[in-house]
């Protein structure tokens, strides 16, 4: 049996940069323990299968799998298979905007395809709204874990805090640009830390940024999911916009902007556009988008 699937790369506009991911365009008579071990033989970030919706109000259902687990949302994934979508006709194009609904672990989510020419440009998904879990106060412990002092983590007001638009991060903010380039992830230290929290999956982040138009630099460990360290993580950077609006770090009104760069210290410089809406301190909207780039195809023989 031939498996077919495309490769591209997710929250970049040129090859060899952003997360790559694999779409299987046609999941279906495929096993759950088989979807698994295609993604642990592709060792990509994330592998995803497209299968017919559960409802027929949605176009499709996606199934994600990283190399060790399947997650039930994840913003690279969506956002490029909704791509590969558009480009086999899977969906039909309208003049300028497209959106459709994806069915996910999460339930179902609004992906926004702006065209251009008839082909897909700019990728936007809707995300649920945050739950803002428990705040983390051992310092020293997290520091370890990164490899830094305990000073290199931000000032008293930033916490470190779990949150989750579907799945849940820890968030870590980082004084400044040469301390997050200097973290090496212990995981020896990790599994001792972090074992009372519902989630094991660290996001860093600072303020200080190396591109022109970015807003905030960051880094995600994710060893419980395969993942040492991931290039671009758009199903955290809902949760990272969240997380900047409630602490104020970055003032807006109404809705906030912003522009995360991740993967630089992979060699991977991906791009991530964040919209968070919000009134009266409440968060109303969380929306992720990117572009990607198609590198090609294969196919699997089973």
């Amino acid at each position: 049996m031939k498996l077919p699937y495309h490769l591209l790369d997710v929250f970049t506009d040129r090859p060899f940069a952003g997360n790559p991911l694999a779409v299987f365009t046609n999941g279906q008579g495929i096993s759950s323990e088989t979807m698994q071990l295609i993604a642990k033989e592709l060792n990509l970030s994330e592998t995803t299968f497209v299968l017919p919706p559960s409802d027929t109000a949605n176009n499709y259902r996606v199934r994600i799998f990283t190399p060790g687990a399947e997650l039930p949302i994840a913003g690279h994934p969506t956002i490029g298979t909704t791509f590969i979508l558009a480009k086999e006709g899977m969906v039909e194009l309208q003049d300028g905007e497209t959106v459709i609904q994806l069915e996910e672990g999460v339930g179902p989510l609004p992906v926004t395809i702006h065209s251009s020419g008839g082909q897909a440009d700019f990728i936007e998904m809707g995300q649920p709204l945050p739950r803002f879990g428990p705040r983390f106060d051992d310092i020293a412990g997290v520091a370890e874990m990164l490899s830094l002092e305990p000073e290199a983590l931000a000032a008293p007001g930033l916490p470190i805090e779990v949150v989750s638009c579907g799945m849940p991060f820890l968030f870590v903010p980082i004084k400044d640009l040469a301390a997050i380039r200097r973290i090496r992830f212990r995981t020896d230290v990790w599994e001792r830390v972090l074992r009372p929290l519902e989630t094991q999956e660290v996001f860093v982040f600072t303020k200080e940024v190396e591109l022109e138009g970015s807003t905030v630099h960051s880094r995600m460990f994710a060893p419980s999911l395969g993942i040492v360290e991931d290039p671009a993580t758009g199903g955290a950077s809902g949760s990272l916009g969240c997380y900047l609006v409630r602490h104020q770090v970055i003032p807006s009104d109404g809705e906030l902007k912003c522009v995360s760069e991740q993967g630089i210290e992979m060699g991977r410089p991906s791009i991530i556009k964040i919209r968070i809406a919000h009134r009266d301190g409440e968060i109303t909207g969380v929306r992720v988008g990117g572009h990607c780039r198609y590198m090609g195809a294969g196919h699997f023989e089973l």
